[in-house]
């Protein structure tokens, strides 16, 4: 692979507080929240479903971009040097995600989980009595995320704390905000060296870690808040569906904020540069490749299968009343992203791969909404209407402005680099041969 080059002096550089984007994404936030407490009183079934659909969007798009990070970890990946930083600030959003789902615990009942009127009646749902009950789907719900959310936030730390060192503040603008926080993250601080072996150390252990347990803990979520809103049906290969599809959304996610940084400071246009572009647009073509491969492979077992019990699911999406919007969502899920950005010049493109991100993460709202809706509606009522990208606002608002925050707080660009290890057939060559491999580059 070609050569990685980063500049040996990295400037701490942070995006100003001094914009009205702050107080703007709060009014958003007061706007979509209001139109779920108006739209409660008067058809409590769509609240909910708006509000379910929304938090399953951006939770497990935010969790997909810090897992990016954990993933370029684990493979000690050095191309990302620049907006590595960009994936970690959505991991801000994260406690704000944990608060949001209590009203979902709280909040739920019936209206949301067919199966608790039909676990009398059916006998179907009564052999899932032992997974399909509310105390313990509140337990692995509340237990798993904040397993997750707390490795998270621990990777968080590690990844942030060698650039919290007193020689490196840079500029701190008088900010009283970014130095409180530069001080609790550099408590017993051990010096420079030290702390970026110890912090290299620890992600090494714990990115696997948080990989195996990012996938055990949105399936439970995907099967849980998606899945068994059609108690009937099931499907091993739908989680995977859910978190990856998350993971796809994540990488979106940093393509579009990292094109809007380049806009926002010289710097950040030029150390986000043609290669983190190129790099972040085949992520984005390959996932939207590997998330269609997962949709038809999803499809065609229940189109050979031709059991009613599971081909129910697909007519109900598929229909004059759903049909429509399932297009749409495949459409921009993979015919967007897949022509969008074909061959290397696209990619490279900030405005065109900025838009392919926004198309490809409307499509993944549009997908979250589809799991459920068409199992909690009737027949005839409409399908999307007006109160559900308002909600989206709300949730909106709240993401944009925590990763503002994070990104206002902490330097934008990771100054401290992971070093140079040597791969598994390098440390079996003679040590000449091994330092022409290791010349190379990743």
């Amino acid at each position: 692979m070609h050569d990685i080059h980063i500049p040996k002096d990295i400037q701490a550089r942070y995006l100003t507080r001094k914009s009205p984007l702050g107080m703007a994404f709060l009014g958003l936030a007061v706007l979509g929240f209001g139109a779920f407490a108006f739209l409660l009183t008067s058809d409590p079934n769509r609240a909910w479903e708006a509000y379910a659909s929304n938090w399953l969007f951006w939770t497990s798009i935010a969790q997909g971009a810090v897992m990016l990070a954990v993933v370029t970890v684990i493979v000690k990946a050095k191309w990302n040097w620049s907006v590595r930083r960009i994936s970690l600030a959505f991991g801000a959003f994260l406690p704000i995600a944990f608060l949001l789902v209590i009203p979902m615990l709280l909040g739920l009942r019936e209206d949301y989980f067919p199966w608790l009127g039909d676990m009398a009646t059916d006998t179907t749902v009564a052999k899932k009595l032992a997974y399909l009950n509310l105390p313990f789907l509140i337990s692995r719900t509340v237990v798993g995320l904040l397993v997750l959310f707390t490795m998270s936030l621990i990777f968080m730390y590690f990844a942030l704390r060698p650039d919290m060192g007193p020689d490196r503040a840079g500029d701190e603008e008088g900010d009283g905000g970014r130095a409180r926080w530069r001080e609790r993250l550099s408590g017993g601080w051990a010096g420079q060296e030290k702390e970026e072996a110890r912090s290299w150390a620890r992600l090494k252990v714990l990115a696997p870690a948080m990989a195996l347990v990012y996938a055990v803990v949105m399936s439970i979520v995907a099967t849980d808040w998606a899945m068994s809103v059609a108690p009937g049906w099931y499907s091993m290969l739908f989680p995977a569906w859910f978190f990856m599809g998350g993971f796809w959304g994540g990488i979106l996610l940093t393509a579009l904020v990292a094109v809007l940084l380049k806009r926002a400071h010289p710097a950040f246009d030029e150390d986000m540069g043609p290669q983190q572009l190129h790099d972040l647009g085949k992520l984005s073509f390959a996932f939207s490749i590997f998330w269609a491969y997962l949709v038809f492979s999803q499809y065609i077992v229940i189109w050979y299968g031709q059991q009613p019990w599971e081909q129910s699911w697909v007519i109900a999406r598929s229909g004059s009343e759903w049909g429509g919007l399932s297009l749409a969502m495949i459409t921009l899920c993979f015919f967007v992203p897949f022509v969008g950005l074909l061959g290397r010049k696209p990619k490279m493109i900030p405005a065109w791969l900025g838009t392919i991100a926004v198309l490809g993460l409307a499509g993944l709202w549009l997908e979250r909404f589809i799991l459920i809706a068409p199992s909690l509606h009737e027949s005839g009522t409409p399908t999307l209407t007006l109160w559900e990208p308002l909600i989206a606002l709300g949730f909106f608002g709240l993401f944009a402005f925590t990763v503002r925050w994070f990104l206002t707080t902490f330097p934008v660009i990771q100054k401290w680099q992971h070093p140079q290890e040597p791969e598994s057939i390098e440390a079996e060559l003679p040590p000449e041969e091994a330092r022409l491999v290791g010349s190379r580059g990743r």
